[in-house]
């Protein structure tokens, strides 16, 4: 993560950081009509999706709130936010998510963008999603990006890696506890989409496997 943010600019052609998620910008279209809109991106980067989110709803949000634990990026998302011209929407947190205090009905759009499965252990994952879902308003929407069953092989000599997520469990079971803490949300959109490639570990080129899990859904 930091290598990429050192080694690309945000929304640089070639990196993942050229575009924001496309699934959480299409649930901004959920909250047209609504003003005063607060938004909490948790694992914010440097802006890949705050920036954009920030921009599109520039006129009718009170604030984008971006945490991250990484004072470098959330240096970045400060000058970013001066050079896209969103700096007055944009509010920064230095903070690990798993201590970040998130006021209970404070938000109308929580994101969670391969953030989650970085906390300590399967019970702060808990823990953080249980908050989440306190802090959301009435007709407020969750996105949830997470990965299941990662699996890390160097490319070089095949060997298998230990994966580098804290919190890495099977995919059903990850559904299961995303589903039990949503009980009675509507679900906007349930996806499970197996992925891999190539990262750098140890300046060794590393194979990445995972099911990517996205998971919207509205408090209702």
């Amino acid at each position: 993560m930091i290598f990429c943010y050192e080694n690309y600019k945000l929304f640089e052609e070639g990196s993942w950081l050229y575009k924001p998620v496309k699934t959480v910008m299409e649930q901004l279209s959920l909250l047209k009509g609504k003003r005063d809109i607060r938004v909490l991106d948790l694992g914010a980067g440097v802006g890949r999706n705050s920036i954009p989110i920030a921009n599109e709803l520039k006129h009718s949000a009170r604030k984008v709130v971006c945490v991250d634990l990484l004072p470098s990026a959330i240096e970045k998302l400060s000058r970013y936010s001066k050079e896209y011209d969103v700096e007055e929407v944009i509010e920064l947190e230095n903070s690990d998510i798993t201590d970040y205090q998130i006021k209970q009905n404070e938000y109308d759009y929580i994101v969670a963008v391969s953030s989650l499965e970085h906390v300590a252990s399967e019970s702060i994952f808990d823990s953080v999603l249980k908050k989440m879902a306190a802090g959301t308003k009435d007709g407020g929407l969750n996105c949830i990006i997470v990965n299941s069953e990662v699996e890390e092989t160097d490319i070089q000599t095949n060997e298998r890696l230990d994966a580098l997520m804290e919190v890495n469990i099977k995919t059903e079971d990850m559904i299961g506890k995303l589903r039990s803490f949503y009980n009675g949300w509507e679900v906007v959109k349930e996806q499970v989409k197996p992925l891999k490639y190539k990262i750098v570990r140890n300046d060794k080129e590393v194979l990445l496997k995972t099911n990517a899990i996205t998971y919207v859904v509205r408090n209702r």
